[in-house]
């Protein structure tokens, strides 16, 4: 099934798809997003309500989950993005994921423009597959981990790859790694949506492919198989750290061909089309500051 969260007369709502995509219309389920059917009843149970129908020209998608719990993200998962960025892959066998954390405020629809931000000119994309945590859990193993996965959604984890404080910094005080996490926070810099689908929909989250473009141009082409920590084992090791709770989002990394690896950034006027597996397309406008 997928699940949506919309805007409708000026308030929230949400629903589930009668088919396959927004054109089928929505069946609505009820009031607020979907944060409270994972917190609730589950998104299972409520596939099996009843609602009013609404089309598609009565909504407007907004993403699924506003105010997650927690949204965690992975730098650092994928090979070929690190090689582009000239470092050297490290052995799985011998590290751990490299999570962070992006603030709720970064968080906006599949469709919703971003403002580039005035702390920074090099502004980039990287198309990631989230997965949304459907129990609480804690020290989950490994072979266990797909269980308490509610489903998936198409994420852009956007990244600012300078900043700029507006006065000289003293370089005894600047530090690489917080501007690179500054990098990850500014407002609307965690596209998510437009579906959130059901984990029997997606059988094997490591058999995806991620593409994105700006301006129809392809810029990334990869493929989930190509994580060096699988989704399993991402989650494993979050909750080893810290629990798990329903509504818990987990951006898992991206692939190679980031605007980084060319000196190539966003733009205002140009549009970013994200897309992972069947989880459905999402369209970003960038505007100014």
């Amino acid at each position: 099934m997928r699940f949506v969260s919309y805007q409708r007369d000026g308030a929230v709502y949400h629903g589930r798809l009668a088919g396959a995509d927004l054109a089928s219309g929505v069946i609505e389920l009820g009031p607020g997003d979907l944060l409270g059917v994972l917190e609730g009843e589950g998104l299972a149970a409520a596939g099996q309500r009843s609602g009013a129908e609404r089309s598609a020209d009565e909504i407007m998608l907004i993403s699924p989950l506003l105010r997650p719990p927690k949204l965690l993200a992975v730098a650092a998962n994928y090979a070929d993005h690190i090689r582009e960025g000239g470092g050297t892959p490290m052995n799985p066998a011998a590290a751990t994921p490299r999570l962070f954390l992006k603030p709720s405020t970064s968080i906006t629809g599949p469709y919703d423009p971003i403002r580039l931000p005035t702390i920074s000119s090099q502004n980039d994309w990287e198309v990631e597959l989230a997965v949304v945590i459907g129990q609480r859990c804690r020290d989950v193993p490994v072979e266990q981990a797909l269980d308490v996965v509610a489903g998936y959604v198409t994420a852009n984890d956007v990244s600012a790859r300078s900043i700029d404080a507006g006065f000289e910094r003293d370089s005894e005080h600047v530090h690489p790694f917080f501007d690179w996490l500054l990098g990850k926070w500014p407002d609307g810099f965690a596209p998510l949506g437009p579906y959130l689908v059901t984990a029997d929909e997606v059988p094997d989250p490591q058999d995806l492919e991620l593409v994105l473009e700006v301006d129809g141009v392809v810029r990334q082409q990869g493929s989930t198989k190509d994580m060096i920590f699988g989704v399993a084992e991402l989650i494993a090791f979050a909750s080893s750290v810290m629990t798990l709770e329903p509504g818990d989002v987990i951006e898992t990394g991206t692939p190679d061909g980031t605007g980084a690896a060319i000196g190539v950034y966003l733009k205002p006027g140009e549009v970013m089309t994200a897309r992972v597996g069947n989880l459905g397309e999402q369209r970003t406008p960038v505007q100014s500051a």
